[in-house]
This record gives C-alpha cells, structure tokens and sequence, in this order.
C-alpha cells in the first residue's frame, strides 16, 4: 500500500507507473483506492462511477476499470459536505462530521472490493488518501491505516521533496502516528526529486536513521505528468507551460465546487491554445476568444460564487464584445 505524508506528492502516479511496470513483467496487476475525494470521476462499464485516477491505473495495468478499484468515493458538494457513492452508486450525503459515524459501515464495502481484485489479480497495488499522519482522522479509518491494519498489508509511506519539507514530514509522520501503524511501513520513497541524487543522500540516511524504515530510492521528477488527468483540485494551481504560438485565448473561471475539470485537457494540450483558468479576484482576460464554465457539483452555490466574484460582469462584457460562451 502507497500512503503518503500529504495530498499531491504523487500517489496515483507511482501506481500507475508501477502497474504498467509489472503488467510488463507478465503480472495480472489491479489497482484499488479505498476510499477516495475528488470531483473529477470516471464512468466503468457497468455505469458505475469511481475517481478518475483509478481509471488511468487501470489503463496502465492494460484492463477494464470496476467499480471496486474503488469502492468508496466522496465527491464534496460544500465546504463541510459530500455525496457518497459506494460501489459506483449514489449512497447518501452526509457532512464532514456525519461521515465519522458512517465510516464503520463502509469498511465492510471496502473489504468486500479488495476481496475481489485481491481473487482476480497476482498483486494489487493499493493507494492511500491524503495525508497517513491525519491523526484526528484516524479512529474508523477507512483510507489509510485503518485499512492496512485491517487488509494485513504492508505500506510504502512517499514524501514529496518538490514542495519543501521532506524530512520533516517522513520523520513527522513517524512521530506522531501510533506504533501499530508505524510497525506496517516498510519504506519510504522521496517523490519528485530535481538535481544530483548525491547531495541529497545524507539527507536520506538521516530519515532512514529517524524512522528506521528502508529507503526504497529516490523518484525523479516528471514534468510529463501534467500531461496525465488529475483528480485533486490542488492540480489546478500548478505552474503551466508558456506557449508563445498560442493564438486563440480561453478562459475559465475556477469556481469553489468545479467538477471533471480534466475534461479542459484536451484544450490545455493544443500548443495554439492558451487555457487561462481564472480565480476569483482576478478579472477575466479581455482579449479572451471564448469562455468556458465548467461544470460543478454544487450549482447553485457556484452561481453565487460566480456573481460574488464578479465574473458575471466579466462574462457580460466579453459577450459585448463578441465574445462567446
């Protein structure tokens, strides 16, 4: 299992550049994430909906996308709130508080999914969610080590050293999560790393000797992956390419609750294209060609958000000017 020290440290990637790795090497490999957040869904065959990073590592290991690579998703509806799909279908609602309380009655769908691949593959590779140091998060968990501990599975824990921070947040980690859990990682991989591997090399055995855990290696950094969808929203502020032939501009307005917004892709990969994503408190570009609105999983909350920022105003006058919507 892939747990790592934060959101963002790169995940979903490794796992899937692990299943393309060992479904090279002649392994029926099957990815599963147990619990999962993100707007951003994909849709299996049968209907059902699952994160959209489940569905690239399932084209990585070269098979279908189920429902049960990832059997719990919560799709945040409001800043406290979340629809919850279980096994691809629509279970309830409940608040950040209320989910605490449901928690317990999930594991068993959970276990159920892993079950399943675990009978239909050589190995599974399972990603976490999340931080695995969410200490106030740990009672009933269902994505981390409470499922570790439950499935009996060993843990890789990937700190990201692109961000800053990265032997403070490995060692950090070792800190304050229970010695149980902590007794389940069997390694760390440093994600993301930029430069000479030599000088970072005391830096690892320093984090090596803190946590006795085996250091697994370094993974280079990979520009190439924004080329992949994402699935967590914090995509949306990195930096982008410069593209000096774009000729035609388009803009989006980032609204707090937008949905599937790696359906922009396609747009962001045209070299002729220059995709501006806007956030609130930024005017809207007035020589933009066209704008787009994307979708959201809470509309109503998002067309006051939109007035709120004034971009309807923006939108008005881009329309004045022959603009297009």
């Amino acid at each position: 299992m892939f747990q790592g020290t934060g959101s963002d440290v790169g995940k979903s990637l490794i796992v899937a550049g692990l299943c393309r790795a060992l479904v090279r090497r002649g392994l029926k490999v099957l990815p599963f994430k147990p619990q999962n957040m993100s707007n951003n869904a994909a849709v299996t065959e049968d209907g059902g909906e699952i994160g959209r990073a489940q569905a690239l590592q399932a084209r990585a290991a070269r098979v279908a996308p189920s429902v049960h690579m990832n059997p719990v998703l919560l799709k945040p509806q409001s800043e406290v709130g979340a629809q919850i799909v279980v096994h691809g279908r629509i279970f309830g609602r409940a608040t950040a508080a209320e989910f605490q309380l449901v928690k317990p009655e999930l594991m068993a769908f959970v276990q159920d999914s892993f079950a399943r691949l675990k009978d239909a593959a050589d190995i599974v590779l399972v990603e976490g969610a999340g931080s695995a140091s969410e200490i106030n998060l740990r009672t009933n968990d269902i994505a981390n080590m409470g499922f570790a501990r439950a499935a009996d599975v060993p843990v890789v824990l990937i700190g990201d050293i692109d961000r800053g921070g990265v032997i403070a947040s490995l060692v950090g980690t070792k800190a304050v999560i229970d010695a149980g859990d902590a007794a389940l990682i069997r390694g760390f991989l440093v994600n993301k790393f930029r430069g000479d591997p030599k000088l970072f090399a005391d830096g690892v055995a320093l984090i090596a000797a803190a946590t006795e855990w085996e250091a697994l290696g370094l993974v280079p950094f990979f520009p190439e992956a924004r080329l992949l969808p994402a699935e967590d929203a914090l995509a949306l502020d990195a930096e982008r390419p410069v593209k000096p032939d774009a000729r035609i501009k388009i803009a989006v307005p980032i609204l707090p609750h937008i949905a599937n917004f790696d359906d922009l892709d396609p747009l962001d990969a045209e070299s002729a294209i220059d995709l501006v994503r806007v956030r609130p408190g930024t005017a809207l570009p007035g020589d933009t060609a066209l704008v787009i609105l994307p979708g959201s999983k809470a509309t109503i909350a998002d067309l006051a958000a939109l007035h709120d920022a004034g971009f309807d105003i923006d939108i008005v006058a881009h329309l004045r000017r022959g603009g297009t919507v």
